[in-house]
C-alpha cells in the first residue's frame, strides 16, 4: 500500500493502466488530449504490477485498471473520470492539481 501512495504522489496526475486495456487507453488519450503530462504505470509491464493490483483493488478499485490520481487523491476508474469530464468538473481539478496551467 505505500508503494501505491508514493507512486500516486509523484505528478500530479498518476494514471495505473495495463498495456492491452481499452478503457485505460481511453483514459490515457482524453487526459493527454487536455495537455495533462500523467505519470502512467503499465501494472502488465513493471516488476511486481501484480502487488500493485491487489492494493488498488484494496483502495475499492472495482475494476482495478484505470485507477487514476489527482493531486495524490484517488479519483476513481473510467466512470468517475468521465462523470467528472461531462460535469465539467474535471478541468478545474486537474487545474488546482497543478496538472493544467490554462
Amino acid at each position: 500500500m505505500d508503494r501505491v501512495t508514493k507512486m500516486a504522489s509523484e505528478r500530479a496526475v498518476v494514471i495505473f493502466s495495463k498495456s492491452s486495456c481499452c478503457m485505460c487507453h481511453t483514459i490515457k488519450t482524453l487526459l493527454c488530449e487536455f495537455g495533462v503530462n500523467p505519470a502512467v504505470h503499465e501494472l502488465d509491464e513493471i516488476p511486481r504490477g501484480r502487488d500493485v493490483e491487489q492494493a488498488l483493488s484494496r483502495l475499492g478499485c472495482n475494476p482495478s485498471v484505470p485507477a487514476v490520481f489527482i493531486g495524490g487523491e484517488l479519483v476513481g476508474g473510467a466512470n468517475e473520470v468521465m462523470s467528472l469530464h461531462l460535469n465539467r468538473s474535471l478541468i478545474p481539478m486537474l487545474k488546482r492539481a497543478g496538472a493544467l496551467w490554462v
